[in-house]
């Protein structure tokens, strides 16, 4: 019995070092979200540009899938990516915004400054459709499918390759097969 005591400090180690050495297998920027594969949250908010407009998930659907960026002026990340979406959006995919616990005023000036490529733009000022929908931080990116269904997140700066894995998710959902 003595002898099998003296292992357990032994057994506990190689027990930690297998349990340490699985989590440098995994992808540090992979978040998992409960909401892939479920509707987006119900909310009732303004339109960044147009105060005394109200968005809901209705705004959303445009018949085909869509992409959903948070954003924010306060974020640097955000304005490393906002090229990317710019281009993205000249391609004729539809990107809705989230301008997430931000000020009206200077999110304004930023799309002029940087320019639009926001068909929609959703102003949470208090953060509530992005604790709604999970978001750690901006800017994060979500794939919406053409019935308002969140098939998709990327946390992160979208830049050319990720864009290459969002338009890859994209085309399966155009050609009708879930991602």
């Amino acid at each position: 019995m003595r002898r099998f005591v003296v292992f357990i400090p032994l057994v506990l180690f190689f027990g930690l070092g297998i349990l340490l050495w699985r989590g440098l297998q995994l992808d540090p920027s992979e978040l998992p979200s409960a909401l892939i594969d479920k509707p987006m949250p119900t909310f009732s908010l303004p339109s960044l540009q147009t105060p005394d407009k109200t968005l809901t998930e209705q705004d959303l659907k445009f018949g085909e899938p869509v992409l959903l960026n948070v954003w924010a002026t306060w974020c640097p990340s955000c304005k490393a990516e906002h090229a990317q979406l710019n281009r993205i959006a000249e391609q004729g995919v539809k990107i809705v915004g989230i301008n997430y616990k931000d000020d009206r005023g200077k999110a304004k000036v930023w799309l002029e400054k940087y320019l639009n490529p926001y068909m929609v733009n959703i102003y949470d000022e208090k953060g509530t459709l992005g604790l709604d929908l999970g978001v750690y931080g901006a800017p994060e990116t979500y794939v919406i499918d053409a019935q308002g269904v969140i098939r998709y997140k990327h946390v992160g700066v979208v830049d050319a390759r990720v864009w290459q894995q969002l338009e890859a998710i994209i085309a399966k959902l155009n050609n009708g097969e879930a991602s």
